[in-house]
């Protein structure tokens, strides 16, 4: 078996030789700064060096632009030397502070009422917008016709679309003073979606749909179950529905922070996987598998071990190996790391993971 088949049979609780051994957070070429400094030229190697299967986070994306377009120019509003202030090309205000970890939020938003986001669809949200699709993209389609790794269509998110546009807490109260609003931007979204995966899909065999939410804090979701029946689970069984009638079965969806429970709302939708679940947030994968048995999980592992000596990381690969062995389930950090991890750290733990992926055999249904 390949990477692609191994991802597939796993997340689809078919039988395989082993799970795929994938990077999951960080994309191609990813380090921390630090890293470079003790090893120059590292992230040139890293990926080969510890011999991740499949691109990017080991399943890859298009690059068409699943994005709003037609975009104006970035205009900087500060620059000093502790952060950054610039608008983006769709009104979005965003900070960026040179430094840390977690260096960047938005501030401000452009989408505030029907009108905004009456005019804002207009400017951004077409789907025949020529320049969504790269110049080269027959080029691409000859590369995915022979693949061995798999490949996504890319959804932005129903509830992560909106919260972009118009920051969390304000999308919180326009669930009930602006309903008409919310429902209109998550439909025109995914329907936006819908009409480029067709364009794709025309070209390209895919073998999954992953949508970005980003919609949980360590205490659980964000919303409540009632508003995300009402909202949310119409266009993920359109979502559902689109996958399966192309021979896609697999409908994963990320989300940080404390998901288990919103695992049960996802199911209802038609959503097949879920990751990283996240173990700082409480997400336990193996409570998962016995709640939701048909729930695909990806990452699961606690990436803060590998700033606490290879016992700790030892002990953790343990963990991963009866997680592998309950089936439906690729082990991986549950987010990229932060500076507190040595690259020797994140090799270890990488190296040890790799060991025990190629030597236990996932369970099935």
């Amino acid at each position: 078996m390949d990477t692609r088949e191994r991802f597939v049979a796993v997340m689809t609780g078919q039988p395989a030789d082993r799970v795929p051994f994938m990077k999951v957070f960080g994309g191609a070429k990813a380090i921390k700064p630090h890293w470079d400094e003790e090893f120059p030229g590292i992230a040139e190697q890293i990926d080969d060096l510890l011999q991740f299967e499949g691109p990017h986070r080991g399943w890859d994306r298009t690059p068409v632009n699943m994005d709003p377009s037609q975009l104006d120019p970035v205009e900087v509003i500060e620059d000093t030397d502790e952060r950054v202030v610039h608008r983006r090309g769709d009104g979005t205000v965003e900070m960026i502070q040179k430094g840390g970890d977690y260096n960047r939020h938005d501030i401000d938003w452009p989408i505030k009422s029907m009108d905004d986001w009456d005019r804002y669809k207009k400017k951004h949200m077409q789907a025949d917008d020529p320049a969504r699709f790269p110049e080269n993209w027959t080029e691409y389609v000859e590369e995915y016709r022979d693949r061995d790794y798999p490949l996504q269509l890319t959804h932005r998110g129903v509830y992560g679309f909106c919260r972009n546009r118009m920051g969390d807490e304000n999308l919180a109260y326009a669930f009930y003073d602006a309903p008409d609003l919310v429902h209109d931007m998550m439909d025109s979204y995914t329907d936006m979606t819908i009409e480029l995966w067709e364009k794709q899909a025309a070209d390209v065999e895919f073998d999954l749909i992953e949508c970005w939410e980003d919609m949980a804090f360590n205490s659980g979701s964000l919303i409540s179950p009632a508003t995300f029946r009402e909202f949310m689970t119409p266009n993920y069984r359109k979502i559902a529905e689109w996958g399966k009638a192309h021979g896609i079965e697999i409908v994963l969806v990320d989300s940080d922070g404390y998901i288990e429970d919103l695992t049960e709302q996802m199911l209802e939708g038609g959503v097949t996987a879920m990751y990283p679940y996240e173990v700082q947030a409480g997400c336990d994968v193996a409570r998962v598998r016995e709640r939701f048995p048909t729930m695909g999980c990806i990452g699961g592992l606690d990436k803060q071990v590998m700033a606490q000596g290879t016992d700790v990381i030892d002990r953790e690969m343990e963990r991963a190996r009866e997680l592998i062995e309950l089936g439906r389930f690729i082990p991986g950090p549950d987010h990229f790391v932060l500076s507190d991890v040595s690259f020797e750290g994140y090799r270890y733990f990488m190296e040890q993971l790799r060991e025990a992926v190629l030597t236990t055999t996932p369970g099935h249904d």
